[in-house]
């Protein structure tokens, strides 16, 4: 049973981060698309949480992609905090399991 458990944890991680990683490139897109017309930004707090929840890494790469905030030591620091911060947490969680 437990074999099982631990496959549905795994699947449900998996879909987790693909959710919330597709979440945070629409917005990091959506942002730039804003900024380039003049119109009303996602805020920084928005983005920075939003990797938090686990899009980090895929947001900074878009990040660079698209030359968005990349003069933002914010988000070139901050965002690679946080995803060495989600490894150890899912170390910890795979670990512990």
């Amino acid at each position: 049973m437990s074999e099982l458990y631990s496959s549905k944890a795994v699947a449900f991680i998996i879909i987790y981060y693909l959710l919330i990683s597709l979440y945070g490139i629409f917005i990091t897109v959506s942002d730039k698309k804003r900024a380039v017309k003049g119109k009303r930004r996602i805020s920084e707090n928005r983005l920075m949480a939003t990797g938090l929840l686990g899009a980090s890494l895929p947001m900074f790469i878009t990040m660079k992609i698209i030359r968005h905030k990349t003069k933002h030591m914010k988000f070139m620091i901050g965002l690679p905090l946080e995803s060495v911060f989600h490894i150890f947490l899912l170390a910890l969680v795979f670990i512990l399991n």
